[in-house]
C-alpha cells in the first residue's frame, strides 16, 4: 500500500500555523488534511454557556487556509470537535464561517455537519433502562443532573465520519468527537490498520507538541504505512525524536499503554519508536482492542452560579508570615458582615507562591517567596451576589488587622482599576458517563449538504 500522507496544521482550529510550514506540508500532496477543533482542557464553561473558547477571526484565518489547499488537492478536510466544545451552538458557528468562506471564495464543494448533542429526555430514559453508567470517578448521574444541563454532548468515533465521507462529503465539521478520530476515519476507511490510524491520529491532533521544540500551532504531517506510521515536521526548525514521539504518546493517560475510546482500547504495551531520519520518527507495534460493550462518552454541563475575582498582591513579610490565620479570620468576617443579607456564597483565596497551583494538593505549602499574588474567589446564585461578596471580602482584607501590623494604609496592591472582576456564569461537569448503544454510529445524525459557486443549493 503507497503511504496515506495525513497534514495536520495546528492543535486547534483557530490557535494559527505558519503559512510557510502548511505550504511545505501542501507541497508533499497529503491525502487527508484534518484538525481538532476543541478539547475538554478549558473546562465546563464552554459547552455550558455554548460558547467558542476560539475567536471567530482566528477560526477564520486557519479555516480559509485549509478550505483552499484541501480543495486545491481534491481532498478530504475534516475537523473535529467544532467551536472547542462540540454542542449545536459550536457547530452552527463553524458552519457560518465555512459557508462565508465559500462565498466570499465562491467555491464549490459538498459538506457535511455531523451532530453530536443529544435531548435530555431521550438520556433520561437511557437512564432509567440502565443503558448509563458513570465514568469513574464521577458519580452516576441523575434524572436532575440530565435534565439540569444546559448541553449535553457524547464523542463520536470514526464511523460518522466514514459516513459522511461515504455519502460523498469533501468537507466535514464534527460536533464533539474523539480527538484522534478525525484523522484516523478517512485512513480506516481507505483500508488502513484502525490501531495505526488511531495513535497516529493521537499524536497527530495535537500537531506539533510531539516535536522538539514542541509547538500547538504548527504544522506536522503524518505517514501511514501497512504496518506502521511515521511522523515529520513541516518546519524545517523541529524534529521529531524518539523521546518527544514516545513522550507524546504517553500524555493524557490514566493508564500510559491504554487508551480507551469510542469503540475499543489502544493498546500501545509493544510499541517501538525508531528515529528513521533526524527529524522523523518511525512508529511500530500499536494494538486496537474492539469494545465487548459499545458506548460513547457523555459530557454535560449545568449553571451553578456566577463569579467575581479581584487580584491583589502583598510584599510585607508580616503580613505573609500570618496568612493563614489572616485568611482563616477573614472568612469569619465576612460572613459577620453579610449576616442578613441572605446571600449563600462560596468564598476561597487563591495564594500565588503558596499554594495556587496545587492546592491542598500542595506537598510543600511553605512560602518562601517575598510577595504573593491572592486571588478573590467568590461564587453566589447571582452576579449581584457575586460582587457584593467579593466587595466585602477584598475591602476587609484590604484593612484586616494582623500581629505586628503598623501602617494604616491598605495591604493589598491591586494591578487593575476596577479592582473587581465580574466573571458571569459559572458552570460544572453534571454528566460524565457511558452511554450503552448498540449501534454508537447512529447517535450521531449527518447533514450533508452542497455549495456551488459559494451559494448553498
Amino acid at each position: 500500500m503507497n503511504p496515506y500522507k495525513i497534514l495536520s496544521p495546528t492543535g486547534i482550529l483557530g490557535y494559527g500555523f505558519p503559512e510557510s510550514s502548511f505550504r511545505a506540508g501542501v507541497a508533499q500532496k497529503p491525502d487527508l488534511i484534518a484538525c481538532d477543533g476543541g478539547s475538554t482542557d478549558p473546562g465546563p464553561y464552554y459547552l455550558g454557556a455554548g460558547k467558542p473558547f476560539t475567536t471567530r477571526s482566528a477560526v477564520k484565518r486557519d479555516l480559509s487556509l485549509l478550505l483552499l489547499a484541501a480543495l486545491e488537492l481534491n481532498i478530504p478536510l475534516v475537523i473535529g470537535t467544532a467551536g472547542g466544545s462540540g454542542g449545536e451552538p459550536h457547530l452552527a458557528r463553524e458552519r457560518e464561517i465555512l459557508l462565508e468562506i465559500a462565498k466570499e471564495q465562491k467555491l464549490s464543494f459538498k459538506a457535511a455537519t455531523i451532530n453530536s448533542e443529544f435531548d435530555r429526555e431521550y438520556l433520561v430514559q437511557q437512564l432509567d433502562a440502565g443503558k448509563i453508567v458513570p465514568l469513574e470517578p464521577a458519580p452516576m448521574p441523575t434524572r436532575d443532573d440530565i435534565r439540569g444541563c444546559s448541553h449535553i454532548v457524547a464523542q463520536m468515533g470514526v464511523e460518522p465520519i466514514m459516513a459522511a465521507l461515504d455519502a460523498g462529503a469533501q468537507v466535514i465539521l464534527c460536533g464533539r468527537c474523539y480527538d484522534p478520530a478525525a484523522f484516523a476515519a478517512p485512513a480506516i476507511r481507505a483500508g488502513y490498520s484502525e490501531a495505526l490510524a488511531t495513535h497516529l491520529g493521537k499524536i497527530l491532533e495535537c500537531a506539533c507538541i510531539a516535536a522538539t521544540p514542541g509547538s500547538g500551532s504548527d504544522c506536522m504531517m503524518g505517514y501511514l504505512y501497512e504496518d506502521s506510521f511515521a511522523v515529520e515536521p513541516c518546519a524545517e526548525s523541529r524534529a521529531c525524536t524518539v523521546t518527544s514521539v514516545a513522550a507524546h504518546t504517553l500524555y493524557e493517560k490514566s493508564n500510559p499503554y491504554l487508551l480507551p475510546g469510542p469503540g475499543g482500547t489502544l493498546d500501545l504495551l509493544d510499541c517501538t519508536f525508531e528515529q528513521e531520519t533526524q527529524r522523523r520518527v518511525r512508529v511500530r507495534g500499536s494494538k486496537f482492542i474492539p469494545q465487548e460493550r459499545k458506548n460513547v462518552k457523555l459530557e454535560g454541563t449545568k449553571f451553578t452560579g456566577c463569579r467575581t475575582i479581584s487580584i491583589c498582591g502583598n510584599r510585607d513579610p508580616l503580613f505573609i508570615k500570618e496568612l493563614d490565620s489572616t485568611l482563616e479570620g477573614l472568612k469569619k468576617r465576612v460572613a459577620d458582615n453579610l449576616d442578613g443579607t441572605g446571600i449563600e456564597y462560596r468564598l476561597d483565596f487563591i495564594v500565588y507562591g503558596k499554594n495556587g497551583v496545587m492546592g491542598t494538593l500542595e506537598p510543600d505549602p511553605t512560602i518562601t517567596s517575598h510577595e504573593v499574588g491572592i486571588v478573590i474567589d467568590a461564587v453566589s446564585d447571582t452576579q449581584e451576589n457575586a460582587n457584593t461578596v467579593c466587595s466585602v471580602a477584598r475591602s476587609t482584607m484590604l484593612h484586616y488587622g494582623y500581629p505586628g501590623r503598623m501602617a494604616t494604609a491598605g495591604n493589598l496592591a491591586f494591578p487593575f482599576s476596577p479592582s473587581d472582576i465580574p466573571v458571569g456564569g459559572i458552570y460544572t461537569f453534571a454528566v460524565y458517563a457511558l452511554l450503552e448503544h448498540d449501534d454508537p454510529a447512529a447517535l450521531f445524525p449527518a447533514e450533508v449538504f452542497e455549495i456551488k459557486e459559494g451559494e448553498e443549493v
